[in-house]
């Protein structure tokens, strides 16, 4: 990685888009700092610090911005919740679906959609947004009269007009820079976070100077924990299933086409970290509910949400059951094995040892499976390795499982199209 990014500096144009890109990035630093008038952060960084709260979950994904109470609270979260709904749309949607195939134009105007969605839906969430911050005392400073009414304006346009500012810098990131720039600055915001996790380290050290010497041990463990996921997570994710693939000999006028062998690969992690956003987000209501309600700890309401928490033993296991469940449903939206059986056979293709149509399809569908499971496995362990090592050792880790796949996600693919530009600028033409 680090060769990589010596080589891309030596070249002016991929030089200047990574100057371009770090700009962005501290623009996008600046504004999470900027904070947002008539709150109270000290409030609201009181309010995110429960467990299972919907609320802290989102302030991992803002780079604590959230917390901080600033113009970049929502941060990309709207433009993931929009993509991931025009995403299933397109298929449920004729027109849509008509759309994605038309190639570029068609991309272009499912983005544009895509926009508009995410404004919309950053409207939404700024309204919730204020109206659960001010059902909750000492957050806002002016709940009622004209001043009320003009703090709450301020409040939900400061948050969707950050939202739609980041979604702004991301684009820049794809004309001008480097890598995808919505992922990167969700990258750049979670990586943020590095230095509350070095802090709570130095803070159990403290404690292991003190008298608690488990901890000389634990802070150490950590990180050799933490750098075999890293390792784990980038073998997974180039991991690959190849479906051997034979082309037909044809010929056209004087000239043969076909004749070679390739291959479809298959992607363990074929999902991403979708899953996980996808179960975060629906455990993470009932402590959402706990928030807004505060029901007694020994009522009956009380329990049934508590047992929700992110330390409790119920969480784990439905978190890692619905990882599963959520990682075969995207998977069998995304991937139709019809289409890639059809596909195959229009362009005069067989798998070998197999008949072109069902006996394909039913082959890839097998393939499909086993590879899914394997993934979500996979996935569901990285999620609950911090839950279930927290609840062992009782130590707080401030970087989760879902963060480490996105840093690591992101950075592999940042450095795959760093490699691929540079290959281009390198490559020997026929004149050569």
């Amino acid at each position: 990685m680090f060769e990589t990014l010596k080589n891309a500096w030596k070249i002016a144009d991929l030089r200047k888009k990574i100057l371009f890109t770090l700009l962005i990035l501290l623009l996008f630093r600046i504004g999470s700092a900027i904070p947002v008038p008539f709150l109270n952060p000290a409030a609201i960084k009181e309010l995110i610090s429960g467990s299972g709260n919907l609320l802290g979950y989102l302030d991992v994904l803002t780079g604590g911005a959230l917390g901080k109470a600033t113009i970049f609270a929502m941060s990309i979260t709207p433009y993931i919740t929009s993509s991931i709904v025009i995403q299933l749309l397109t298929i449920a949607i004729p027109a849509l679906e008509r759309m994605a195939k038309e190639g570029e134009d068609g991309r272009k105007k499912i983005n544009k959609i895509t926009r508009y969605t995410t404004v919309g839906l950053a409207l939404i969430q700024a309204i919730a947004y204020y109206i659960m911050l001010r059902n909750t005392s000492g957050v806002v400073q002016y709940r009622s009269g004209f001043a009320g009414w003009f703090a709450a304006i301020v409040i939900v346009l400061a948050f969707t007009a950050g939202t739609a500012l980041v979604v702004w810098l991301g684009e820049q990131i794809n004309e001008r820079g480097i890598g995808n720039g919505i992922s990167i600055i969700l990258f750049a915001g979670i990586l943020s976070r590095g230095p509350q996790m070095v802090s709570q380290m130095m803070a159990y050290l403290e404690l292991a100077k003190n008298g608690q010497t488990k901890y000389y041990f634990m802070v150490p463990l950590v990180i050799v924990i933490f750098l075999v996921v890293i390792a784990f997570i980038v073998l997974m994710t180039n991991a690959e299933r190849r479906i051997p693939v034979q082309y037909a000999k044809r010929v056209v006028g004087r000239k043969q086409y076909g004749g070679q062998s390739s291959h479809i690969p298959i992607k363990v992690n074929m999902s991403g970290v979708m899953p996980i956003i996808f179960a975060s987000s629906l455990l993470a209501i009932p402590g959402t509910i706990k928030a807004f309600v505060d029901p007694s700890a020994t009522s009956f309401w009380g329990k049934f949400l508590g047992a929700f928490d992110y330390n409790k033993p119920v969480y784990a296991i439905l978190y890692f059951l619905l990882i599963i469940a959520f990682n075969y449903f995207y998977v069998a939206v995304q991937y139709n094995p019809i289409e890639i059986s059809n596909n195959i056979r229009k362009n005069n293709g067989t798998v070998p040892g197999l008949r072109p149509g069902k006996p394909t399809s039913d082959f890839i569908a097998r393939i499909i499976s086993k590879i899914t499971l394997i993934g979500a496995l996979f996935l569901g362990l990285v999620a609950i390795l911090p839950i279930v090592f927290g609840a062992v050792s009782g130590m707080n880790i401030a970087l989760g499982g879902t963060t480490v796949l996105i840093i690591v996600g992101v950075a592999i693919d940042t450095m795959r199209q760093m490699e691929s530009q540079m290959m281009m600028r390198h490559y020997k033409g026929f004149l050569e």
